[in-house]
């Protein structure tokens, strides 16, 4: 099991937003991909956070109530971010995902965000050899 790489199972063609992205537009794309977060790049490329379904609900919730879509998205990513790398191994992302609340975690493949890695796929992967 060991030998298995995170680049291995990783979704390659998850979301991917700027911090300017509209709010209204980056939950429609969340909605539209079916996507539980998608990674925030900023002008460089690199990561700088993760907008995730439950930071949609707030801004969700104020425009339903007020009939107004208002922000963008790095008013309500989550800045602080777990990631993983492309190379980890599966058992040691498997133990991760056991010491963090997190449902999915970027992959990046030096600097770059190569594609997200959701606990279902783990879990998926673990239950063929268990």
């Amino acid at each position: 099991m060991t030998e298995y790489r995170i680049g291995t199972i990783m979704r390659k063609d998850s979301p991917i937003l700027t911090a300017e992205t509209p709010i209204r537009r980056a939950v429609a794309v969340l909605v539209d991909a079916r996507a539980a977060a998608a990674a925030v790049l900023g002008d460089d490329g690199q990561l700088v956070g993760i907008l995730t379904q439950k930071d949609c609900f707030r801004p969700a919730l104020h425009a339903s109530y007020h009939r107004e879509w208002t922000g963008q998205v790095g008013d309500h990513m989550s800045r602080t971010v777990t990631s993983v790398d492309v190379d980890d191994e599966v058992i040691r992302v498997a133990e991760m995902f056991l010491a963090h609340p997190h449902r999915v975690f970027p992959v990046l493949d030096g600097a770059r965000v190569a594609g997200m890695l959701h606990r279902s796929d783990v879990l998926a992967l673990l239950t063929r050899f268990g």
